[in-house]
């Protein structure tokens, strides 16, 4: 949510993600598609707040106030009208992403050690937590 334009690094495919959870800065992976659905997006997205703003310091999800980026409540009613409008019934919150994202780098056959330098995490077992498998079996 709190994206500027300039954390977008489509050459090397990543995004840098400044002092998310845990107050922590870490880089992740930008897969073309969401490269493409990000262009889209910066064709559309409101721009009455940008005026004076150097692009690359241009939020890309820009809330209503001047020169701030949406908030974490305004970003997760979006997600829950998106999921609603999609015929999603399960209850679905935006930290179930990260949950997600990690079940499936771990079932694609990702090391354990790679998703958790991914999600930033200082131990092992809070990475067993998020995929939901046991401490053992990663041991």
């Amino acid at each position: 949510m709190r994206l500027r334009v300039g954390d977008i690094d489509s050459e090397q495919m990543i995004i840098r993600v400044v002092q998310s959870k845990g107050h922590k800065d870490r880089h992740v992976m930008l897969p073309a598609e969401v490269v493409d659905l990000l262009r889209q997006w910066w064709k559309a997205r409101p721009t009455q707040h940008d005026t004076g703003v150097a692009r690359e310091q241009c939020w890309l999800f820009p809330g209503r106030s001047d020169h701030q980026p949406v908030t974490t409540r305004q970003f997760s009613r979006l997600f829950k009208h998106a999921a609603k409008a999609a015929g999603l019934r399960k209850t679905l919150s935006l930290h179930s992403l990260r949950h997600s994202f990690a079940t499936h780098l771990l079932e694609d056959g990702k090391d354990i050690r790679v998703i958790q330098a991914l999600l930033g995490h200082d131990k092992l077992e809070t990475t067993a937590r998020y995929t939901r498998v046991a401490t053992g079996i990663i041991a």
